[in-house]
């Protein structure tokens, strides 16, 4: 109790240093930095992004009995740090290896290497992987180039987090390591690139004629809903079950709740941070409209998941109010600078809904071994919200994304992004954008889960056998999968 109460005073105090650079009238302190230097305020957005994996480590450590909080705040805290060395290490590179292709920053123009099967000029618009800028080695890195690693690098961080957290309390810490490494070097990087990184599903609008191509503005999949179908690989092929009696799913207890609260109110906090962040980005969208649609779907998602609680149990119960602001969170980044207001609230109350109907399919049907509840927060509400874009965009927003409809589009000049429902005066990109979005979300599945799967359950069964070959007997073959790495059983 001590030590997870020390490390939310910790995180605290950080979240009051990132808060005090807006006291005043815009003036911002210099933290010793030299005299005459201002600090930028982008800076401080970044900055403030890292309280997101902070605030989801808090929450998870909150959610956790006192047995072990410190070990899943330790895996949240662990999974920071990987995320973050092996971005900058090699996951940059693979990321936006070809940023330069597609990008006019400054500094990006050395990073021209994105390898495709099918365009053998760098596949500008087939790219698979980028193969510029490993270890960010070569030509010094420019200003603006280190902010997109900053910012970059919270991202692949909470990526980490969330595989890392929902296995914490299953696996030892090695092999979460392992898995944590696994996924920052092979899986996040990969996926990021071919939507944010100039690879082929930011194309499609330009290649194959499909909208403006896939959408996903602040990581709805290419952050929470592929960290969460990577853990969902590793719970199967691991066998990782949960043991209840009846189908009656009883909301799991919050062993620390002014934790919880605590890790909520950083999330939402660094949530801001997050979606105005990106140096890439920012000057393309309404930054004053991203901001209150995250605000709506937060509010939306928190009084209907708190409704349902109130509806079932007859309270309202907390750990799925704080998920549920999360699961709104999650949904809205894909669409928060397309979507009306009323769009937004939408899209975190419908997330705020499936939450707890997806935790009682996930654990009291399929008996799946999710802790944290990442497969129900952050895969299905990631999803969501990348589906709910292909419908709810209302075209005044995004003109010119990934290239397409820079002077007009369907024939109306600044028409952006858009779904079927778009405001008046512009026209429904239907059923073009959705496809773009199924398609996205169907290359996150086959990545995120199909792959992780299948590399798991060979890896596995190798286990597996060669514990039988040490053990020379036929009980090691009847020991439960993965026996080496999963470190107990926990009825939750």
């Amino acid at each position: 109790m001590s030590r997870t109460l020390l490390l939310s005073g910790a995180l605290i105090g950080v979240a009051a240093l990132i808060s005090a650079a807006w006291v005043g009238n815009g003036d911002l302190p210099t933290w010793g930095i030299a005299a005459g230097t201002d600090l930028d305020v982008s800076l401080v957005v970044i900055c403030l992004s890292y309280l997101v994996p902070a605030g989801l480590t808090v929450i998870a450590a909150g959610a956790s009995d006192e047995r072990s909080a410190a070990t899943v705040a330790a895996a949240g805290l662990a999974g920071i740090g990987l995320g973050v060395v092996v971005y900058v290490s090699v996951g940059f590179a693979f990321q936006s290896g070809g940023l330069g292709l597609v990008s006019d920053l400054r500094g990006a123009a050395t990073l021209v290497s994105e390898w495709s099967p099918l365009d053998i000029a760098w596949g500008p618009g087939w790219g698979i992987i980028g193969l510029d800028g490993f270890f960010l080695m070569g030509s010094p890195v420019s200003a603006g180039l280190l902010r997109v690693i900053l910012f970059q690098a919270v991202l692949a961080a909470t990526a980490v987090c969330i595989p890392m957290l929902a296995l914490a309390r299953r696996l030892s810490f090695l092999a979460l390591l392992g898995l944590g490494l696994a996924f920052s070097v092979l899986i996040y990087p990969i996926y990021a690139n071919w939507v944010w990184g100039g690879g082929y599903l930011s194309r499609l609008g330009g290649t194959v004629g499909l909208g403006h191509g896939f959408v996903d503005y602040a990581g709805a999949g290419v952050v929470h809903a592929l960290g969460a179908f990577f853990a969902l690989a590793a719970i199967v092929a691991f066998g990782l079950k949960v043991e209840r009696h009846g189908d009656v799913a009883e909301p799991p207890p919050v062993h620390f709740p002014l934790v919880a609260v605590l890790g909520a109110f950083l999330l939402l906090l660094g949530w801001f941070g997050l979606v105005l962040g990106d140096p890439v980005l920012s000057g393309n969208v309404s930054q004053e409209r991203i901001l209150f649609n995250v605000l709506l779907a937060a509010c939306g998602g928190v009084l209907v998941s708190s409704l349902y609680a109130w509806f079932v149990t007859g309270r309202p119960d907390l750990l799925m109010v704080v998920r549920g602001m999360v699961a709104s969170l999650v949904a809205v980044s894909a669409c928060c600078p397309f979507v009306s207001g009323w769009g937004a609230l939408i899209v975190g109350a419908v997330a705020g809904l499936v939450l707890p109907l997806s935790i009682y399919v996930f654990e009291a049907k399929l008996r799946l071994d999710d802790s944290a509840s990442s497969l129900a927060t952050h895969g299905i509400s990631g999803l969501w919200g990348l589906i709910a874009l292909g419908v709810l965009a209302d075209g005044t927003s995004g003109a010119g994304w990934n290239g397409v409809g820079v002077s007009q589009y369907l024939g109306v000049e600044g028409q952006g992004v858009s779904g079927l429902l778009v405001s008046s005066g512009f026209q429904p990109d239907w059923p073009a954008q959705l496809y773009a979005q199924v398609v996205g979300a169907m290359a996150l599945l086959v990545l995120g889960l199909g792959v992780p799967w299948l590399a798991l359950t060979t890896v596995n069964s190798f286990n597996r056998r060669m514990a039988r070959a040490r053990s020379g007997s036929e009980i090691a073959g009847e020991e439960s999968p993965g026996e080496t790495w999963v470190s107990g059983s926990e009825d939750s």
